[in-house]
């Protein structure tokens, strides 16, 4: 009985849903607002998409515990220019510096309490950034054991009841990048994967005896491993979560905390996907706009630009108990060895797949995304075995 009772929830959990209810944020990741004297082109920009949400990185230092001048004059600018704008603080910090001491923890929770005090049209925030990678967190691992999952715990539990008194409705979230190696003895190892990540969460979590939350929401990137892949790819047989691996996100955190006092993926908390994208080729015309050189292999030709953000944006609509979708970038990196992934060249004219991306935000918005369409393209898509996007028809 118990194991039927398991396959039920796990039918309930995963079943395709019409979402005629959806009310799924679609955002945009950029901290370009913070730098520019002149933010009404960049916002005019943002409102002409119809973006319900903009996400803003807020950098801590060690030893900081209130916000500094520079960070009061860059928020209040933005706070200004995006009005009435959802905004999406990610605090964060240098990888090591990682806050991983009692003392640690109370200055980066007091910065960003701070923060919200000053700002009180902020409600969501994600604690860190991508911090099962080693590239934001450092260490992940110590004498060959994992230590990261246990602090971040720790710095979780901390700002949650900061947080929570000086602002009781605040949407405290997590924040995982979509792939990690797990290997500690590596020579270069790049963190956790997302799921053990996760796990060792829970472990920690479990450990404390805690009878509070630890978050509200789940942030997750939901990358895939290279930017030809499809929404829909899926990585069963490595431990990278991209959208097509939905199912492993959501069991990982029932594993992680099922019978505990942190309520899991459909028992309230819901998944935010804070940062996709996918990179396009410069064309011709704009090459001279950039500087150096690319450095992904698999960096797929602009005219399938549009078609990833439409069935990504559409994926997320669909997906059960999934709240957003942020594309990383608005403008792109001016350097090839970044990202390229904007809806405008670097000249902030626009991409070809701009007019896409503005016509599935107003799709997403009146609600009409046929979602059984979606599953059939996706469907389609992993039964003809394709990991690149499909071709398309003449």
């Amino acid at each position: 009985m118990r194991r039927l009772l398991g396959l039920l929830l796990l039918a309930l959990v995963f079943a395709p849903s019409a979402r005629a209810d959806s009310d799924l944020v679609v955002g945009i990741v950029d901290d370009q607002l913070k730098w520019t004297a002149h933010p009404r082109p960049t916002t005019a920009v943002l409102r002409d998409l119809g973006i319900g949400a903009l996400r803003v990185p807020l950098e801590w230092r060690r030893g900081t515990s209130k916000l500094t001048r520079t960070d009061i004059v860059t928020m209040n600018r933005v706070v200004a220019a995006t009005f009435p704008m959802r905004i999406v603080l990610t605090v964060s910090g240098p990888a090591r510096e990682a806050p991983r001491s009692d003392a640690e923890r109370t200055q980066f929770c007091s910065y960003a309490r701070d923060a919200l005090v000053r700002y009180p049209t902020i409600l969501d925030v994600t604690i860190w950034n991508e911090v099962n990678s080693n590239d934001f967190w450092q260490p992940q691992f110590a004498g060959g054991a994992s230590v990261a999952p246990r602090e971040y715990a720790a710095l979780l539990a901390r700002c949650y009841d900061v947080l929570k008194a000086a602002r009781p409705k605040v949407n405290l979230m997590t924040d995982t990048s979509p792939r990690g190696n797990d290997n500690a003895l590596a020579s270069v190892n790049s963190g956790h994967s997302p799921g053990a990540f996760v796990r060792g969460l829970g472990e920690a979590y479990r450990a404390m005896a805690r009878p509070r939350p630890l978050f509200d929401n789940v942030g997750h990137h939901p990358y895939g491993d290279f930017s030809l892949e499809s929404p829909f790819a899926r990585h069963p047989n490595t431990g990278s979560i991209g959208q097509g691996d939905y199912d492993k996100l959501v069991a990982a955190y029932a594993e992680a905390f099922a019978g505990t006092d942190q309520p899991t993926i459909g028992s309230g908390p819901r998944i935010w996907y804070l940062e996709n994208g996918f990179e396009t080729t410069v064309s011709a015309a704009k090459r001279s706009l950039y500087s150096g050189r690319e450095r992904a292999r698999t960096v797929g030709p602009d005219a399938l630009h549009a078609e990833q953000l439409v069935d990504s944006v559409r994926f997320a609509y669909c997906q059960p108990h999934v709240a957003s979708t942020f594309n990383f970038l608005l403008t792109d990196e001016r350097r090839l060895a970044g990202w390229q992934s904007g809806l405008l060249w670097a000249d902030g004219t626009r991409k070809p797949a701009y007019g896409a991306f503005k016509a599935v935000v107003a799709q997403v918005r009146r609600r009409a995304v046929d979602c059984a369409a979606l599953r059939r393209k996706e469907a389609a898509t992993l039964a003809g075995g394709f990991i690149f996007l499909p071709p398309r028809t003449p």
